[in-house]
Protein backbone atom coordinates (compact mmCIF):
# COMPACT_ATOMS: atom_id res chain seq x y z
CA UNK A 1 0.00 0.00 0.00
CA UNK A 2 1.40 3.56 -1.13
CA UNK A 3 2.37 6.15 1.39
CA UNK A 4 -1.47 8.21 1.18
CA UNK A 5 -2.44 11.53 2.28
CA UNK A 6 -5.62 10.47 1.50
CA UNK A 7 -6.68 6.94 1.72
CA UNK A 8 -10.79 7.44 1.10
CA UNK A 9 -12.13 9.99 -0.98
CA UNK A 10 -15.44 11.02 -2.44
CA UNK A 11 -15.26 11.80 -6.11
CA UNK A 12 -18.17 14.34 -7.44
CA UNK A 13 -18.09 14.91 -11.00
CA UNK A 14 -20.64 16.63 -12.93
CA UNK A 15 -22.30 15.56 -15.65
CA UNK A 16 -21.23 18.35 -17.78
CA UNK A 17 -17.67 16.79 -17.26
CA UNK A 18 -19.21 13.64 -18.98
CA UNK A 19 -20.14 15.21 -22.35
CA UNK A 20 -16.85 16.17 -23.44
CA UNK A 21 -17.16 18.54 -26.41
CA UNK A 22 -20.33 17.47 -27.01
CA UNK A 23 -23.88 19.59 -25.97
CA UNK A 24 -25.62 16.59 -24.56
CA UNK A 25 -24.95 12.95 -23.22
CA UNK A 26 -22.33 11.10 -22.74
CA UNK A 27 -18.66 10.95 -24.67
CA UNK A 28 -17.38 7.72 -24.45
CA UNK A 29 -13.80 9.33 -24.64
CA UNK A 30 -14.12 10.80 -21.60
CA UNK A 31 -16.21 8.57 -19.37
CA UNK A 32 -12.95 6.22 -20.14
CA UNK A 33 -10.49 8.69 -19.58
CA UNK A 34 -12.10 9.45 -16.44
CA UNK A 35 -12.89 5.79 -15.33
CA UNK A 36 -9.71 5.41 -15.74
CA UNK A 37 -8.24 7.56 -13.56
CA UNK A 38 -10.63 6.21 -10.58
CA UNK A 39 -9.00 3.30 -11.50
CA UNK A 40 -5.47 4.35 -10.93
CA UNK A 41 -7.11 5.39 -7.52
CA UNK A 42 -8.29 2.01 -6.65
CA UNK A 43 -4.96 0.39 -7.67
CA UNK A 44 -3.08 2.55 -4.96
CA UNK A 45 -5.25 1.07 -2.41
CA UNK A 46 -7.63 4.24 -2.25
CA UNK A 47 -11.09 4.06 -1.42
CA UNK A 48 -13.39 5.62 -3.68
CA UNK A 49 -16.72 7.04 -3.59
CA UNK A 50 -18.18 8.71 -6.67
CA UNK A 51 -20.97 11.02 -7.25
CA UNK A 52 -21.94 12.45 -10.27
CA UNK A 53 -24.39 14.94 -11.36
CA UNK A 54 -26.76 14.66 -14.28
CA UNK A 55 -27.08 17.73 -15.95
CA UNK A 56 -25.49 16.11 -19.16
CA UNK A 57 -29.15 14.85 -19.54
CA UNK A 58 -31.63 16.68 -17.33
CA UNK A 59 -32.09 19.57 -15.22
CA UNK A 60 -34.92 19.62 -12.97
CA UNK A 61 -34.75 22.90 -11.94
CA UNK A 62 -34.61 24.34 -15.59
CA UNK A 63 -37.85 22.21 -16.17
CA UNK A 64 -39.48 23.93 -13.13
CA UNK A 65 -38.58 27.46 -14.23
CA UNK A 66 -40.64 26.39 -17.87
CA UNK A 67 -43.50 25.89 -15.06
CA UNK A 68 -43.14 22.05 -14.48
CA UNK A 69 -43.61 21.20 -11.03
CA UNK A 70 -40.50 21.14 -8.90
CA UNK A 71 -40.54 17.70 -7.25
CA UNK A 72 -41.34 15.98 -10.50
CA UNK A 73 -38.62 17.68 -12.22
CA UNK A 74 -36.02 16.91 -9.06
CA UNK A 75 -37.07 13.39 -9.42
CA UNK A 76 -36.66 12.96 -13.12
CA UNK A 77 -32.63 14.63 -12.73
CA UNK A 78 -31.87 11.97 -10.05
CA UNK A 79 -32.93 9.60 -12.77
CA UNK A 80 -30.37 11.23 -15.31
CA UNK A 81 -27.55 10.22 -11.89
CA UNK A 82 -28.49 7.21 -12.43
CA UNK A 83 -28.02 6.77 -15.95
CA UNK A 84 -24.35 8.79 -15.60
CA UNK A 85 -23.82 5.88 -12.90
CA UNK A 86 -24.57 2.86 -14.56
CA UNK A 87 -22.03 4.48 -17.27
CA UNK A 88 -19.34 4.58 -15.26
CA UNK A 89 -20.09 1.12 -13.83
CA UNK A 90 -19.77 -0.30 -17.21
CA UNK A 91 -16.40 1.90 -17.76
CA UNK A 92 -14.76 1.06 -14.46
CA UNK A 93 -16.04 -3.10 -15.55
CA UNK A 94 -13.84 -2.94 -18.66
CA UNK A 95 -11.15 -2.12 -16.59
CA UNK A 96 -11.85 -4.43 -14.06
CA UNK A 97 -12.56 -2.44 -11.66
CA UNK A 98 -14.81 -3.82 -9.24
CA UNK A 99 -18.02 -1.23 -8.26
CA UNK A 100 -21.26 -1.25 -7.16
CA UNK A 101 -23.93 1.92 -7.96
CA UNK A 102 -25.73 2.71 -4.89
CA UNK A 103 -29.34 4.46 -5.43
CA UNK A 104 -30.94 6.49 -2.88
CA UNK A 105 -33.87 5.70 -5.23
CA UNK A 106 -35.40 2.33 -5.06
CA UNK A 107 -34.79 0.65 -8.23
CA UNK A 108 -33.37 -3.39 -7.55
CA UNK A 109 -33.80 -4.78 -10.99
CA UNK A 110 -30.95 -1.62 -11.99
CA UNK A 111 -28.72 -1.25 -8.85
CA UNK A 112 -28.72 -1.80 -5.09
CA UNK A 113 -30.42 0.66 -2.38
CA UNK A 114 -27.98 3.07 -0.87
CA UNK A 115 -27.77 2.84 2.83
CA UNK A 116 -24.91 4.05 4.61
CA UNK A 117 -23.95 0.63 6.21
CA UNK A 118 -23.42 -1.52 3.22
CA UNK A 119 -21.40 1.64 1.15
CA UNK A 120 -19.10 1.64 3.68
CA UNK A 121 -19.01 -2.59 3.33
CA UNK A 122 -18.26 -2.27 -0.38
CA UNK A 123 -15.69 0.65 0.02
CA UNK A 124 -13.70 -1.95 2.79
CA UNK A 125 -14.03 -4.66 0.34
CA UNK A 126 -12.09 -2.69 -1.94
CA UNK A 127 -15.41 -1.63 -4.13
CA UNK A 128 -15.89 1.67 -6.25
CA UNK A 129 -18.88 2.85 -4.48
CA UNK A 130 -21.27 4.86 -7.39
CA UNK A 131 -23.77 7.03 -4.95
CA UNK A 132 -26.92 7.75 -7.30
CA UNK A 133 -30.14 10.10 -7.48
CA UNK A 134 -28.77 12.61 -5.14
CA UNK A 135 -30.11 12.59 -1.54
CA UNK A 136 -33.31 10.80 -3.01
CA UNK A 137 -35.13 14.15 -2.25
CA UNK A 138 -35.99 16.92 -3.94
CA UNK A 139 -35.13 20.46 -3.69
CA UNK A 140 -31.23 19.13 -3.09
CA UNK A 141 -28.59 19.50 -5.51
CA UNK A 142 -25.87 16.48 -6.49
CA UNK A 143 -23.17 18.90 -4.61
CA UNK A 144 -25.17 18.49 -1.71
CA UNK A 145 -25.38 14.59 -2.09
CA UNK A 146 -21.74 14.76 -2.09
CA UNK A 147 -20.75 16.40 0.96
CA UNK A 148 -24.03 14.06 2.52
CA UNK A 149 -21.88 11.03 1.27
CA UNK A 150 -18.86 12.10 2.02
CA UNK A 151 -19.77 12.98 5.65
CA UNK A 152 -21.12 9.10 5.77
CA UNK A 153 -18.58 7.35 4.30
CA UNK A 154 -16.23 9.34 6.61
CA UNK A 155 -13.68 10.53 3.46
CA UNK A 156 -10.91 12.10 4.72
CA UNK A 157 -11.22 14.79 1.56
CA UNK A 158 -14.55 15.88 -0.59
CA UNK A 159 -12.98 16.09 -4.24
CA UNK A 160 -15.02 18.56 -6.49
CA UNK A 161 -13.76 17.69 -9.98
CA UNK A 162 -15.05 20.50 -12.45
CA UNK A 163 -13.69 21.88 -15.41
CA UNK A 164 -11.37 25.25 -13.58
CA UNK A 165 -8.22 24.92 -11.72
CA UNK A 166 -9.67 25.63 -8.23
CA UNK A 167 -11.49 28.23 -6.81
CA UNK A 168 -11.17 31.90 -8.45
CA UNK A 169 -12.72 35.62 -7.27
CA UNK A 170 -14.31 35.88 -10.05
CA UNK A 171 -14.96 33.82 -13.63
CA UNK A 172 -11.60 33.74 -15.09
CA UNK A 173 -12.95 32.82 -18.45
CA UNK A 174 -14.42 36.62 -18.34
CA UNK A 175 -12.13 38.18 -15.50
CA UNK A 176 -8.70 37.73 -16.09
CA UNK A 177 -7.75 39.71 -13.09
CA UNK A 178 -9.81 37.16 -11.03
CA UNK A 179 -7.64 36.22 -7.83
CA UNK A 180 -6.93 32.23 -7.20
CA UNK A 181 -7.62 31.13 -4.01
CA UNK A 182 -5.12 27.93 -3.11
CA UNK A 183 -6.51 27.78 0.53
CA UNK A 184 -9.75 29.50 2.21
CA UNK A 185 -11.96 28.66 4.79
CA UNK A 186 -15.87 27.75 4.28
CA UNK A 187 -16.51 31.02 5.93
CA UNK A 188 -14.60 32.94 3.89
CA UNK A 189 -16.67 30.89 0.98
CA UNK A 190 -19.80 32.02 2.27
CA UNK A 191 -18.99 35.56 2.96
CA UNK A 192 -17.42 36.39 -0.60
CA UNK A 193 -19.72 34.58 -2.27
CA UNK A 194 -17.39 32.26 -4.11
CA UNK A 195 -20.02 29.69 -5.45
CA UNK A 196 -17.77 26.82 -4.26
CA UNK A 197 -20.99 24.66 -3.70
CA UNK A 198 -24.26 25.30 -3.00
CA UNK A 199 -25.11 26.67 0.35
CA UNK A 200 -26.34 23.71 1.96
CA UNK A 201 -23.65 21.43 0.53
CA UNK A 202 -20.70 24.49 1.96
CA UNK A 203 -22.31 24.05 5.59
CA UNK A 204 -22.37 20.47 5.78
CA UNK A 205 -18.72 20.00 4.85
CA UNK A 206 -18.12 23.19 7.82
CA UNK A 207 -19.94 21.79 10.61
CA UNK A 208 -18.68 18.45 9.74
CA UNK A 209 -15.08 19.61 9.32
CA UNK A 210 -14.91 17.99 5.98
CA UNK A 211 -11.78 18.98 3.83
CA UNK A 212 -13.33 19.76 0.32
CA UNK A 213 -10.78 20.08 -2.41
CA UNK A 214 -11.59 21.97 -5.80
CA UNK A 215 -9.78 20.49 -8.90
CA UNK A 216 -9.55 20.45 -12.47
CA UNK A 217 -10.50 16.88 -13.72
CA UNK A 218 -8.75 17.37 -16.76
CA UNK A 219 -5.33 17.46 -15.49
CA UNK A 220 -3.80 13.97 -16.02
CA UNK A 221 -3.90 11.55 -13.11
CA UNK A 222 -4.63 14.54 -10.61
CA UNK A 223 -7.02 12.66 -8.64
CA UNK A 224 -3.99 10.23 -7.97
CA UNK A 225 -1.59 12.95 -7.21
CA UNK A 226 -3.74 14.41 -4.59
CA UNK A 227 -4.23 11.47 -2.82
CA UNK A 228 -0.61 10.81 -3.12
CA UNK A 229 -0.48 14.52 -1.43
CA UNK A 230 0.33 16.92 -4.28
CA UNK A 231 -0.91 20.51 -3.41
CA UNK A 232 -3.49 20.58 -6.82
CA UNK A 233 -6.45 23.24 -7.13
CA UNK A 234 -7.97 25.10 -4.23
CA UNK A 235 -8.51 23.35 -0.33
CA UNK A 236 -11.76 24.78 1.74
CA UNK A 237 -11.28 23.91 5.41
CA UNK A 238 -12.63 25.62 8.44
CA UNK A 239 -10.70 28.13 10.36
CA UNK A 240 -9.72 25.70 13.13
CA UNK A 241 -8.01 23.41 10.95
CA UNK A 242 -6.50 25.93 8.74
CA UNK A 243 -4.85 27.40 12.03
CA UNK A 244 -3.70 23.69 13.46
CA UNK A 245 -2.11 23.34 9.45
CA UNK A 246 -0.07 25.94 10.07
Amino acid sequence: MENLVYSRMLVKLSGEALMGSGDFGIDPTVIARLAADIAALHAADVRVGVVIGGGNIFRGAGLAAGGQDRVTGDHMGMLATVMNSLAMRDALDKLEVPARVMSALSMPDVCEDYTCRDARRHLDEGRVVIMAAGTGNPFFTTDSAASLRAIEIKADVLVKATKVDGVYSADPMKDPDARFYPELTYDQAIAENLGVMDMTAIVLCRDQRMPLRIMNIQEENALLRLARGESIGSVVVTETDRVNSK
